[in-house]
């Protein structure tokens, strides 16, 4: 059987090309990318020699790179995750909510992610929580766990957040909670229209304060005038706000997130082929009720695409605000709890502490430590040191 397609591979036979082909606009983050997710599980980072006790069978396992845009490195980060969040479930429905940027502002985004990005944290989160301590709509404190994913099925450009939020809260004087309606938790028409406002004032602010950078086909925006006309047009876009039904229970909630927290832009699982410079993979037409097709790319637009959702260095994709903010995330869970006067009645279980990951899950002591040819308890017995070539690629994993 042959091994499964990965991004590393392609990364391997394309990728120098594709540096050498863009020397002078390819910017660290992005190298940084290519460099870890080539060299992870490869004797550049180095590992250990294990070796079995009832047959004497040896095998090296090496060590992760660790980069969040790897596909084969999110499953210890997610389980460790997930386990925090599931101490902090309520017993009550939560909602899905996802805020979309409009296309023409997609463009301004990637040339300026670290700031536009930030931005459409701050307005969804401020819309949800504006629209729900309205005593019309709600007249309630929220908690929002948001996710930003830059990317659709086709692994073009599509900057948007998902939100995880708690059907209700503690009302505005903090003495009782608040649940939302059954099945419905606040109206998306209104949502849309303020984040729209709200975006929009945030973006004129940054541009005002000298934060926002154009080029290329964008460099006429650098003039106010222009910059304005673009606004203006925005302005008369409709925006996407989209609210999805709510989950049955806060168990499928943990699994949603689950899939969503850590999610690259592309897993491996969805490559089938990569000959004569083609790379063939699956993607879901939503369009055609997610109707499963294949695409077909050169290897090099594969990779500029993939290198499209490379995050700015230091910037957290996985926020929390409201109720649910790091600050005050305990005493505010423990108020919610004494509201809803609901206990907490299971412990949360430490994930393993490996850093490897089989599939889209962790790997276990068991996937590692039982010998493949008998059966046998494999063991350390051996580190295998780093082995760094700075050809093609830097190994610089950070």
């Amino acid at each position: 059987m042959a091994p499964a397609l990965e991004v590393a591979d392609i990364f391997r036979r394309h990728g120098e090309a594709f540096r050498q082909a863009r020397a002078g606009h390819l910017g660290g983050v992005e190298r940084r990318i290519m460099g870890a997710i080539t060299a992870c599980r490869t004797a550049v980072l180095g590992g250990h020699v294990e070796q079995c006790d009832d047959c004497g069978a040896t095998r090296i396992a090496y060590n992760s790179c660790r980069n969040r845009h790897c596909p084969k490195c999110q499953g210890l980060a997610r389980a460790k995750w997930l386990a925090d969040r599931q101490a902090e479930l309520l017993p009550v429905p939560y909602f899905h909510v996802v805020f979309t940027l409009p296309a023409p502002l997609g463009e301004i985004a990637f040339q300026n992610k670290a700031v536009v990005y930030a931005i459409l944290f701050r307005a969804a989160a401020e819309t949800l929580a504006t629209i729900a301590a309205d005593s019309r709509h709600l007249g309630a404190q929220l908690g929002m766990t948001m996710v930003l994913h830059t990317w659709g099925q086709t692994l073009q450009h599509h900057p948007h957040v998902h939100c995880v939020v708690p059907g209700g809260g503690p009302s505005l004087d903090g003495t009782r909670w608040v649940a939302c309606r059954p099945g419905f938790f606040l109206p998306v028409r209104v949502l849309s229209r303020l984040f729209r406002r709200l975006f929009l004032q945030e973006l004129e602010n940054a541009f005002g304060a000298g934060k926002l950078r154009f080029f290329t086909n964008l460099a006429n925006l650098a003039e106010p005038q222009a910059f304005a006309r673009r606004l203006r047009e925005l302005q008369r876009l409709d925006w996407v706000v989209y609210a999805k039904p709510p989950f049955g229970s806060p168990e499928q909630v943990l699994a949603y997130l689950g899939r969503y927290t850590h999610r690259v832009a592309i897993a491996n699982s969805r490559l089938l082929s990569l000959a004569d410079g083609k790379l063939r993979f699956t993607w879901k037409d939503y369009r055609a009720d997610g109707k499963t097709k294949v695409m077909t790319l050169d290897a090099d637009e594969f990779i500029r695409r993939f290198l499209l959702h490379a995050l700015p260095d230091g910037f957290h994709r996985i926020r929390h605000y409201g109720f649910l903010a790091n600050g005050f995330r305990g005493d505010s869970l423990a108020l919610c709890r004494r509201l809803l006067e609901a206990r907490v009645t299971s412990a949360v279980r430490e994930p393993a502490a490996d850093n490897h990951t089989q599939g889209d899950r962790p790997l276990t002591a068991a996937d590692f430590a039982i010998c493949p040819d008998c059966g046998g308890t494999m063991r350390r017995i051996a580190v295998v040191p780093r082995f760094c070539n700075p050809q093609p690629f830097s190994c610089d994993t950070s």
